[in-house]
């Protein structure tokens, strides 16, 4: 399959061409770049799937809810529904998409929006919030954010470095030079200085950018309800895994560690599943001779899990939730929030 994607490269050279005529109009003036008075924050990355933008966007939360009125705005993608939509706590993610779903879902005090058009959902929310927070929008360049996080995701940061189709980048590597802080997501705890040192090369970031490396932090076992189940994964335990989502490698590596009995049931990023995923899931799970089985998800995955058609099916079944965090390493923490919490401070006008 990697072999025929290399045939592909003449029209990734076409793509990449098109992407930076469109990136030069932006910074020329030619097309309209938005900007607001309110402090808005961009989490976005280069490349198609996940880069760990919607953890990012939970620290980012956390860091500011105490102190500011916030909104997340996302594009919403794969719901039913178009132009701007509010979130309240009956929101689907059929309507608002997983990830934006995900967010009310655990911070039900902060305003959780969607929209294609960001500077038309800017606003919407402007007047009544301090910070504005946009879950992937990097490449949504007819706003022009305040503050631009650009997340690498670590093992793809060592992989040839193509545009689509032949690649997964989204734009030309060079687009990272727009980006105000950089963060190398989904490191080795253990994280050394050469493979430090290997990650700078590879960036090259401008003396003005600085760059941070992250880990996933995964945290207690949970119901769908989001109460905190008392189950413990050992060598004994059979995981039946459950995804959606754009690269689990990092999650069945974390379980790994627990149990070698894994049967994953693999599905693409955003998949919105159906009762004969579901059926399928609850057959193989029935018929396991383990002693002690369990299904385990994501939160994002969990989201789509919740439509109407399927919850009967569901809650028929022990599925479980394993949330996941961030942690910034090599003491890098304090300087980053110093950074965020900077920014919003100088540009905030209704705080």
């Amino acid at each position: 399959m990697q072999y025929l994607r290399w045939l592909l490269l003449p029209f990734s050279l076409l793509y990449g061409l098109v992407v930076i005529i469109r990136n030069w109009f932006y910074d020329a003036g030619m097309f309209k770049s938005r900007a607001f008075k309110l402090p808005v924050i961009c989490v976005g990355n280069l490349e198609i799937g996940g880069a760990g933008k919607s953890p990012m966007t939970e620290y980012l939360i956390r860091l500011l809810k105490s102190d500011y009125k916030l909104a997340t705005l996302s594009r919403g993608y794969g719901r039913d529904t178009k132009g701007f939509v509010l979130a309240d706590a009956a929101s689907t993610s059929a309507q608002i998409g997983d990830e934006p779903s995900q967010f009310k879902h655990k911070f039900q005090d902060v305003t959780v929006a969607v929209c294609e058009d960001r500077a038309t959902g800017i606003d919407q929310l402007k007047a009544n919030h301090d910070v504005v927070l946009l879950d992937d929008a990097f490449q949504h360049r007819a706003v022009k954010p305040g503050l631009n996080i650009l997340l690498f995701d670590y093992i793809h940061l060592q992989q040839p470095k193509f545009v689509l189709p032949a690649g997964n980048l989204r734009e030309p590597f060079s687009g990272r030079w727009r980006a105000d802080i950089m963060v190398v997501t989904k490191c080795p705890d253990d994280l050394s200085e050469e493979q430090m040192t290997r990650c700078y090369e590879q960036i090259a970031p401008l003396n003005w950018q600085p760059l941070f490396f992250s880990a996933i932090t995964y945290q207690p076992l949970q119901n769908l309800q989001g109460r905190a189940v008392d189950f413990l994964i050992d060598a004994d335990t059979t995981v039946f895994l459950l995804t959606g989502i754009a690269n689990p490698k990092p999650l069945v590596k974390h379980i790994c560690k627990s149990t070698a009995n894994i049967i994953h049931h693999n599905y693409p990023d955003h998949h919105p599943f159906s009762l004969k995923n579901i059926v399928k899931l609850a057959g193989e799970f029935s018929a396991c001779k383990s002693q002690k089985k369990v299904i385990i998800t994501t939160e994002k995955d969990a989201q789509r899990l919740g439509v109407h058609e399927l919850l009967p099916a569901v809650a028929q079944l022990p599925v479980w939730v394993l949330p996941i965090g961030i942690k910034i390493l090599n003491n890098g923490q304090q300087e980053f929030d110093q950074l965020i919490t900077n920014y919003v401070r100088e540009h905030t006008e209704h705080h």
